[in-house]
């Protein structure tokens, strides 16, 4: 018997497919651009991967996972089996839910449980006793911005809705990277009033950082971190503290889904070359708040 497991660490590529599709892949090379094949979030190594699987023996499974995490397995006893072990290796790389893409010879995406898959939501009884954090699941720190309009608000002002946090800065290269794919996504979306985009500058003033983007004509809604230069690296919170900048982004740039309870959804570290290809998810969690 034999397991091969592999992973991504930074989400890519991802082709939007129509419903729960079967194809036949036996032989063929998947690439970046095949759109009617191509593994969800995936950049060219996670591809590389999904080639050798394509190449392994039956019975095999590849399992995905939104953000990137996949794993696969081969030689397994019969497909349920290599299902089972395929989405329980894929789940240790990932706090998402992973589902199977392929079995043996056939695509099994199901489009539908790929966009439910930061779900199941928590309720509002259930999210009053979640703990302070940054990691899934948890409740992320109540900063104090002021938003576009010039007025101050909290974080938790926006409960209710899915909440896109997103922290750059015009210094951050990987930050204008993923610029063009964030208006992009913002667009597409702006029209939905279940999400609210909160972009928030940090270590520059405001001035700057809206200065940067309005001369590439970029407009969407940047709020005021309140940072006034290079050595400003702390968010003011709800209760009178400060958070770190590097306690929420690690690197930037740092993204992270809020449900409507302020609860943690998916977060990402680092740029994002297809944020577009989110749509999915950010709309099934807008549609299916709870109470």
């Amino acid at each position: 018997m034999t397991l091969k497991t592999l992973r991504i660490l930074c989400s890519h590529a991802f082709a939007v497919t129509l419903g729960c599709i079967v194809v036949a892949l036996g032989g063929l090379d998947v690439q970046a651009g095949d759109s009617d094949i191509a593994v969800q979030h995936l950049d060219e190594a996670g591809l590389a991967g999904y080639r050798e699987f394509l190449s392994s023996g039956d019975h095999r499974a590849f399992a995905i996972a939104p953000g990137g995490a996949w794993a696969w397995v081969s030689e397994m006893p019969d497909p349920d089996v290599a299902e089972s072990e395929a989405i329980r290796n894929c789940a240790s790389y990932s706090d998402q839910s992973c589902i199977i893409f392929a079995v043996d010879g056939q695509v099994v995406f199901d489009r539908d449980a790929w966009a439910a898959a930061w779900g199941p939501y928590t309720g509002s009884q259930e999210a009053a006793v979640r703990r302070p954090g940054t990691t899934r699941g948890t409740r992320f720190p109540d900063l104090v911005l002021t938003e576009p309009g010039g007025d101050r608000v909290q974080l938790s002002d926006l409960e209710g809705k899915i909440v896109f946090l997103h922290f750059w800065g015009s210094w951050c290269a990987p930050c204008q990277f993923e610029f063009p794919e964030l208006q992009a996504l913002y667009d597409s979306m702006k029209g939905d009033e279940g999400i609210a985009f909160v972009f928030v500058q940090s270590r520059e003033d405001i001035a700057r950082s809206r200065r940067w983007a309005e001369q590439r004509k970029f407009a969407m809604p940047f709020y005021d971190s309140g940072a006034r230069g290079p050595s400003d690296h702390a968010f003011a919170a709800a209760d009178g503290g400060t958070v770190d900048d590097r306690i929420v982004a690690p690197i930037f740039p740092a993204t992270y889904v809020l449900d409507s309870h302020g609860l943690i959804l998916f977060s990402q570290f680092g740029p994002q070359s297809r944020w577009t290809e989110y749509e999915p998810l950010l709309r099934h969690a807008a549609a299916h708040r709870p109470d």
